[in-house]
This record gives structure tokens, sequence and C-alpha cells, in this order.
């Protein structure tokens, strides 16, 4: 069974599971495995069938990267268990900070906003493209036309409405300056995509009504440019960002999925989220 069958069918079974058991016990009964953690059909446990990677950092303020001019970012304890019977954090931070999604009203005056989507919106099939020896060699790195068409040469065509990630080695710098990588003008330097590049991604259906940038960087934009022209070709209908990723290495090239979580904030542009990757173990 190919990749994509196979996580479709996960997905599948993981909605009949979900739907039984909020039907009540009857219905549970009626559907095959839906009282253990087994799949419907397959008699197989669900963490046999997918590997579960977080892509996700850890937020913490001694250690997460802030996009210049965007909201101070703390964490105070608002409560303990020696006074107060529990512990609890005050959080302060903009919807951008740390590992998060930007949704289309990030960019576009009008576009939906966090709570407008719906979670097929942020659930896609995922492809990653290695451009970490170009960032390497040149911070100010954008991936071409001819990157992408190059990359489908060995890998095949990416799947319409996708997750398009760059790995870019940016997630090894996280927690330092290097991360920024300001120059003395304090002007970011980050690898990103050419605005070609995302048209291209867009004209040709790899974007589609649906899909989404992803990178291990601030965002899908080079970091010297701050008319972000690709940002403001990706958030039209149910596009979305996923931006400071890390573990990269864990998701492979094809064949996986990305699972996008998060507060949902009324009129929100985004979400600090927890974003998974999702992975067959079969071939």
């Amino acid at each position: 069974m190919k990749r994509r069958q196979l996580i479709r069918r996960v997905a599948t079974g993981l909605a009949v599971v979900a739907g039984a058991k909020l039907a009540g016990p009857a219905v549970a009964q009626a559907a095959p495995g839906s009282g253990s953690s087994n799949l419907p059909g397959f008699g197989i446990p669900l963490d046999r069938l997918l590997k579960i990677v977080s892509l996700s950092h850890v937020n913490d303020p001694a250690t997460t990267p802030i996009f210049p001019g965007d909201p101070e970012f703390a964490l105070e304890t608002a409560a303990t268990v020696a006074e107060d019977g529990y512990y609890l954090q005050n959080v302060r931070e903009g919807e951008h900070t740390g590992t998060h999604w930007g949704a289309p009203a990030h960019f576009q005056d009008g576009g939906l906003t966090a709570d407008q989507l719906v979670p097929e919106d942020l659930f896609l099939p995922a492809v990653k493209i290695d451009i970490r020896d170009k960032a390497a060699a040149d911070a100010d790195y954008a991936v071409t036309i001819a990157d992408l068409q190059e990359w489908e040469a060995s890998n095949g065509r990416i799947p319409s409405g996708a997750a398009v990630v760059l790995w870019t080695g940016w997630e090894s710098r996280w927690g330092t300056d290097a991360y920024v990588n300001a120059d003395a003008d304090g002007v970011t330097h980050q690898p990103g995509f050419s605005a070609d590049a995302a048209q291209w991604l867009i004209d040709t259906g790899r974007l589609a009504e649906r899909g989404a940038l992803g990178t291990d960087t601030f965002g899908p934009d080079l970091g010297n440019d701050d008319t972000y022209p690709v940002s403001v070709k990706l958030y039209d209908f149910h596009r979305i960002s996923l931006e400071n990723l890390r573990n990269l290495g864990e998701l492979p090239t094809t064949g996986a999925y990305v699972l996008v979580g998060g507060p949902i904030n009324r009129a929100g542009s985004g979400s600090p989220a927890t974003i998974f990757g999702l992975i067959p173990r079969l071939p």
C-alpha cells in the first residue's frame, strides 16, 4: 500500500473512532476496534502504523528568538502548589512567537482568520526540500523554480495542497544571535523562497486552495526583504505558513503529513503551535 493511501486510511480510521466514541457506547461497539487503540479494519495499534514527531521548539523566554519588532515574550508564575494548591503560569507573547503558524489574515486585509479555518486546513501532505548546503554558503539564498523542478526530478511531483517545507539548517542556531543573523545595520539574513518559486507553486497547483510554506527560519521570505513578497502571495484562500520549525531531520523527504495545533484566538492572525509530523511506519 502506498504511503499516501495508508495515511489517508489512518486519518479516516481516526475520524471513525472519534465519531463512534462521541456517538455513544452502542455505536462504538459497532465500529471494529473502537474500544481500543486499534485502527478499524486493520487490527493494528496506531502507534505501529504511525511515527509521530514534534516539529516545534519549546517556548522559553531565555532561548526563543523574537522577530524584530514583535511583542516581548514572558512567562510569569501566577500560582504555586505551595501557596495556591496548583501551579500556573501567565504567558505574554505575540501570536507569532516561537514555532507558529500564520493564517491568511496575517498578510491579507480581509483574509481568513485563525477561527475561520477548519481542521482540514491544518492537516496537509508534507514534502521537505533540503537546502542546508546552499543556505550555509549564502544566508540570503532564495529557492528558485529550478531548485523545485530539480527536487521533483528526484522525488516526484509535489502533491496538490502540500506543505512545502524548507530545511535550511537554521534550527541549529536556535537560542543564539546567529538565528536572527542581523548585520551591523540590524538587517536580518535568513534564507527562504524566491517570489518566483512561490508563484510557480501556486500557478501549478502545488499550493492549491489549501497548502503551506514551512521553514526552520522566521518565515518563508528572505530575512532581508521587508516587503514579504512570498507571504503576500501565499496567504490567499486557506493557505498557511509554518514557521520556526525544528527536528526536520526526522521528517522524511516525502510521504509524511503535518498536523498543526495551537490556540485558536478570535480573529487570530495565527498561533503559537505544536506542529506534528505524522510518518507512516509501513512501506
